[in-house]
């Protein structure tokens, strides 16, 4: 338990930036697999489009620290590679 006023700020800091960063990665998770699963169904153009808002999300989450920058290329890279054609 926090023993001062500066630690209890902490402590209520790291709550509010947890959950953000937990909504964040949310729905990052929910694009990727909406792109994977409209390309598995031959939507290209719905695929995309998710794709590219997947790759803007994960670029504003890597700017903002929530993913280490190659975290975010190898995220990019992986769910690109799976809405190309075998």
């Amino acid at each position: 338990m926090a023993n001062s006023k500066s630690a209890e700020k902490r402590v209520r800091q790291i709550a509010v930036r947890t959950e953000r960063n937990r909504a964040a990665k949310s729905k990052i998770k929910t694009l990727q697999k909406k792109a994977v699963a409209a390309a598995a169904e031959g939507k290209t153009e719905e695929a995309q489009k998710t794709f590219r808002d997947f790759v803007s999300a994960v670029d504003k989450a890597a700017k903002k620290n929530i993913f280490a920058k190659n975290k975010a290329a190898h995220m990019k890279s992986r769910t690109n590679k799976a809405l190309k054609p075998a």
